[in-house]
């Protein structure tokens, strides 16, 4: 008789609670997780995995094996928390000022090590391995590339890579299994302008990398509207700016910079490239020369369509508790660095829906008041055991 994961993983609801709340009230930085990696590698241990700690500075790998032989199973989970000082008053709210887990990282956290009790239990029947992955850095997009370049996906290479990230932007209940390209991927990029300084008083003496920065920022807007197609996705920001020290002197550079997003490396090159045409023109014929630095952050984060489908079916199969509806639309210009991951690995990304409006539960990501329904927790960990177990476990 099938095992009926949803059921189990409600009945450790309170554990992964508390598990949750402990790691939220001590949130670490990308590559600072020491406190937490100790924990996670401890209850991985204690379970009898196969632990590795410090993979990608402070990743910890746990690896479950079953008594058969079958395919490798990875599941990725993040750690890290974000340089925000939280504004919730709960009891649990975070003991660190400017640090504060404002993603779910600390949920992902505690699903994944109910996940894998729920699996060590039945490590008799399993046919494979399953490999617990617990990132570092994934808000600052580097701790997937860390452990990567440490061998993470080596000794055993993964057949399939499966996460999943709570989401405050659907209800509780609501689950995103899109196929395809679900994430955006992410550039940073810096121009800096340089022109000729003078007084404030003699601006015909002078060539202004101020103005010409300015109006590069205006024209950047056109690369999306002018230039990329109406069924096409791009977005382009500026979000820093920085020029002069006084009011009466023209500075003689300017720097700013931002970030694009995009779904298709088609689309990608096109902005790319437009970005530094309309930036070095621009600062020509004002008389100035600009410089364009770009640095891609993460590739887009592409579900892939045959476990896309063969997890459909598996979780046709629940039965829980809470009814759950099913997202194939949900995408997101959010960047995840995941991505990494699954561009070598084929797999999944679940957006699982994690808000609760009536209890003002839900605040967007990154916002100092953001936390979520912790009733998604067992329902986070039935999805992740449910789709383990349809490749390693059988009936």
């Amino acid at each position: 008789m099938p095992i009926d994961w949803m059921a189990r993983a409600q009945a450790l609801r309170e554990q992964m609670v508390a598990r949750r709340r402990d790691l939220h009230q001590h949130p670490e930085l990308g590559f600072e997780e020491v406190r937490t990696a100790g924990i996670v590698a401890r209850e991985l241990g204690e379970l009898g995995l196969e632990v590795s700690s410090g993979v990608g500075k402070t990743g910890v790998v746990g690896i479950l094996d079953g008594e058969r032989d079958g395919p490798t199973v990875m599941v990725r989970c993040d750690m890290d928390a974000l340089p925000i000082t939280e504004a919730n008053t709960v009891d649990y709210a975070s003991q660190t000022p400017g640090k504060m887990h404002a993603c779910g990282h600390d949920g992902h956290t505690a699903m994944a090590l109910g996940v894998a009790q729920m699996l060590s239990e039945q490590r008799g029947k399993l046919a494979g391995k399953v490999k617990f992955v617990f990132q570092p850095a994934e808000e600052i997009a580097q701790g997937a590339q860390a452990m990567i370049a440490d061998g993470v996906l080596d000794s055993p290479t993964p057949e399939v890579c499966i996460g999943l990230h709570l989401w405050n932007y659907l209800p509780i209940g609501e689950v995103a299994l899109a196929k395809g390209p679900i994430m955006a991927g992410a550039d940073d990029w810096t121009i800096t302008v340089r022109g000729y300084g003078g007084h404030g008083a003699l601006p015909d003496q002078a060539r202004d990398p101020l103005i010409a920065g300015v109006q590069i920022v205006n024209a950047l807007q056109t690369i999306i509207s002018r230039n990329v197609g109406g069924l096409d996705t791009a977005i382009l920001s500026t979000t820093t700016f920085h020029a002069g020290t006084t009011h009466n002197v023209i500075p003689a550079e300017a720097t700013f910079g931002g970030t694009f997003r995009t779904y298709q490396p088609q689309i990608h090159d096109l902005v790319e490239r437009r970005l530094r045409e309309i930036a070095t023109g621009i600062a020509a014929a004002m008389q100035c020369e600009a410089q364009v630095v770009t640095h891609q952050l993460t590739p887009p984060v592409v579900n892939d369509a045959a476990v896309v489908d063969r997890l459909r079916h598996a979780f046709s199969q629940i039965n829980g508790p809470r009814p759950l509806t099913w997202n194939d639309t949900e995408r997101s210009m959010v960047a995840e660095d995941v991505s990494l991951f699954l561009n070598k690995v084929p797999g999944v990304f679940l957006l699982v829906g994690s808000a609760n409006p009536a209890r003002q539960l839900n605040f967007p990501h990154h916002h100092p008041r953001f936390d979520f329904d912790e009733d998604v927790l067992p329902i986070g960990a039935g999805l992740l055991a449910t789709a383990i177990a349809n490749y390693v476990l059988a009936d």
